[in-house]
């Protein structure tokens, strides 16, 4: 199963600045679960950057993945664009 998701991050601007990124990370892991009701999820270094892009304060207000169900249940996520 193949989807594409835009997951809004905007929750993360209400954290202290030291911890936006490593909780947007968090977040998409979360969005991630609850919608292709997985156990284990797999984030791609290329959604990583750009979560990190502009460092640890300044995360995006948005971000579009697509988002892959295996057989076993693992879902990996990419960046689309």
């Amino acid at each position: 199963m193949e989807r594409v998701y835009i997951i809004p991050l905007r929750k993360v601007k209400n954290v202290p600045r030291t911890i936006r990124s490593p909780k947007a990370v968090r977040l998409v892991k979360e969005f991630i679960q609850k919608h292709m009701k997985a156990e284990e999820v797999k984030i791609d270094a290329s959604v990583n950057e750009k979560i990190w892009e502009r460092g640890i304060q300044k995360v995006p207000p948005k971000i579009k993945v697509k988002a892959t169900k295996e057989e076993d249940g693992i879902v990996e996520v990419t960046l689309v664009e």
